[in-house]
């Protein structure tokens, strides 16, 4: 099922795949950014962490994904949440890209 994205607040979405490839948990991701549920959103595969509660948390979190082993548009990427509030988007993983 696909996961709606919030037009006002930057989201990060990771592969799960290489989420867990790289031994990233989510018990650590809410210890260094005390994410809610609605933060921390998993569906088939894909990860969402955003709505973040401030964009200045963003470069923080690439660069801590990064040096985990993460690899910035193959692994995750952000989307700024700047398009309008008229404009539902949802996301999902692309099972045929998946590795």
């Amino acid at each position: 099922m696909p996961l709606e994205l919030l037009h006002d607040r930057v989201v990060l979405l990771i592969r799960q795949s290489a989420f867990e490839r790289f031994g990233l948990t989510r018990q650590a991701m809410d210890e260094r950014y005390n994410l809610t549920d609605e933060e921390f959103r998993v569906e088939d595969g894909l990860i969402v962490v955003g709505p973040l509660p401030s964009d200045e948390l963003l470069p923080e979190l690439i660069d801590d994904l990064e040096a985990s082993g993460l690899t910035y548009f193959d692994d995750f990427f952000e989307l700024s949440g700047n398009w309008p509030d008229w404009l539902s988007l949802y996301a999902r993983r692309a099972k045929a890209r998946e590795g």
